[in-house]
């Protein structure tokens, strides 16, 4: 994995998303977007897609394909994309050095 990616992919996370996808159509990734909303006041959201858009960050690493938009790109940048299986769960994570403050859930933030 290159390490001049804006946003990189955990190996944990890079795993548990091609088990994701591994029984949906060819090509489908895992989209990453910030929106407005939650208790910090932006919130990420998970999808499973298909469709590329032509500014779209495409991060690929062991059969997982990640991808994020051009305006979420600009919250997410320096971020690190995990997974973690732990006693109280399983969830996808966001470790975001621009985010001043967060939620107990770690599904919002705030800049």
């Amino acid at each position: 994995m290159s390490s001049t990616q804006p946003v990189t992919v955990s190996a944990s996370a890079a795993k548990r998303v091609a088990k994701i996808v591994a029984n949906e159509p060819p090509g489908t990734a895992l989209r990453v977007s910030v929106s407005g909303g939650g208790c910090s006041g932006f919130q990420y959201e998970f999808g499973l897609v298909q469709e590329r858009e032509d500014d779209d960050l495409v991060i690929e690493r062991d059969g997982a394909t990640v991808l994020i938009d051009s305006v979420s790109l600009m919250y997410l940048t320096g971020s690190e994309i995990d997974f973690v299986d732990s006693l109280i769960g399983q969830s996808f994570q966001i470790h975001n050095p621009n985010a001043t403050a967060s939620c107990g859930c770690g599904t919002s933030f705030s800049i």
